[in-house]
């Protein structure tokens, strides 16, 4: 039970998320421009290394090596499937008004394996599950920044467009419970989770977060890769000192 009140409190605060644009409005644009560079940075390496740290070695003490691939492949390709065909990745710089609400269907698929990842990771342990939480958190803002000026954009009134974004991150809650329950009233459903989660943190880092950042130059571009590397020594001191 104390799992479960950990994987409540951590995805009821990661659908806070949800109310960014609040948060953000009062912040110089070069501000939040530095602010999401060193998240995005420091992000590529936690989850990464949250990934092959953590949650594959784990599955492979429980689930045979090839089944744990198949179970990160998935996870991959769950996660690929949600920015093709729902649109929730941004940047590609067109008019989405059309696809607004979309956005915010796939936004919310998104958010229920993101909630999925956070039960996985509890289920570890829960100096893993926080941290994951920490990391998840760090990718989720500058995506519900740019889903707020979307939907702002788009022709949503800013009121509707925060509201919107809450509600939405709410499936973060649904995919944690879900995770919870399943694990423990499905055989073999960690076993399942835990690779399909690992994907899911290749996936954005490798898909979303990495290409980013080589839009940087010169000095930026250095800071963005030691940040990178600050993020897996941060895992792998979690690793060594918790055991998870």
């Amino acid at each position: 039970m104390d799992i479960l009140i950990w994987i409540l409190a951590a995805t009821f605060f990661v659908s806070l998320l949800g109310l960014s644009g609040v948060v953000v409005l009062p912040l110089r644009d070069e501000q939040l421009k530095k602010a999401i560079f060193a998240l995005t940075s420091f992000a590529v390496g936690g989850l990464l290394g949250g990934a092959f740290f953590h949650l594959l070695p784990e599955a492979l003490g429980m689930i045979p090596p090839n089944t744990v691939m198949l179970y990160t492949l998935a996870g991959f390709i769950a996660f690929l499937l949600v920015e093709v065909f729902f649109h929730w990745h941004l940047g590609s710089g067109h008019d989405i008004h059309p696809y607004s609400y979309l956005l915010l269907i796939g936004d919310a698929v998104h958010n229920f394996i993101d909630g999925l990842i956070i039960a996985g990771s509890f289920l570890v342990s829960i100096p893993f599950g926080l941290v994951t939480t920490v990391l998840i958190v760090a990718h989720e803002i500058p995506e519900e920044l740019g889903i707020f000026g979307v939907l702002v954009h788009g022709g949503i009134a800013k009121k509707k467009a925060i509201t919107y974004g809450f509600l939405v991150q709410c499936t973060a809650l649904c995919g944690g419970l879900a995770g919870y329950f399943l694990s423990g009233s499905v055989e073999g459903f960690t076993g399942f989770l835990l690779p399909f989660a690992g994907g899911g943190f290749i996936y954005i880092a490798g898909s979303g977060l990495i290409p980013e950042l080589h839009n940087e130059q010169g000095t930026r571009k250095l800071i963005s890769l030691g940040l990178i590397f600050v993020g897996l020594i941060f895992m792998w001191v979690i690793k060594a000192v918790g055991g998870a």
